[in-house]
């Protein structure tokens, strides 16, 4: 259920991220109340708390007053565009930066991603073609 790497509080708040960015949970939907959440994981509340309050400061998840907490609208695009922010710091630049460093052009590297697109499968209809 839970591993040792990370507090839990932390791998609640990922579950929830990773739930978002795929769809399971969309916007405006409920998610289960931390009360819900510590039963169901056989966890501390406050620890499912702490979680929740992580995504509401983060703008992923909004309370509404004797109802419950809901996915923010722009949760879902909020959280690919740091996604998006960190493949580009952790991938991108340093591939450029190695390819450079190997004496190839930007049309050098461009043609290779091209072609590494080419073999792989398509995921989505915004794939390059």
């Amino acid at each position: 259920m839970f591993s040792d790497h990370a507090p839990i509080y932390r791998q609640i708040g990922d579950r929830i991220r990773a739930d978002i960015v795929t769809g399971t949970l969309g916007a405006d939907q409920q998610v289960m109340s931390t009360n819900q959440y510590a039963s169901f994981y056989g966890i501390n509340p406050a620890t499912a708390a702490k979680a929740f309050q992580d995504l509401i400061d983060e703008g992923l998840l909004y309370k509404r007053r004797g109802v419950g907490m809901f996915v923010s609208p722009d949760a879902r695009e909020k959280l690919l565009g740091v996604r998006r922010a960190r493949f580009f710091q952790e991938h991108v630049e340093p591939m450029i930066a190695e390819a450079k460093a190997l004496g190839m052009s930007l049309d050098d590297i461009a043609a290779h991603v091209r072609a590494a697109a080419q073999t792989q499968p398509k995921t989505s209809e915004k794939d390059p073609k």
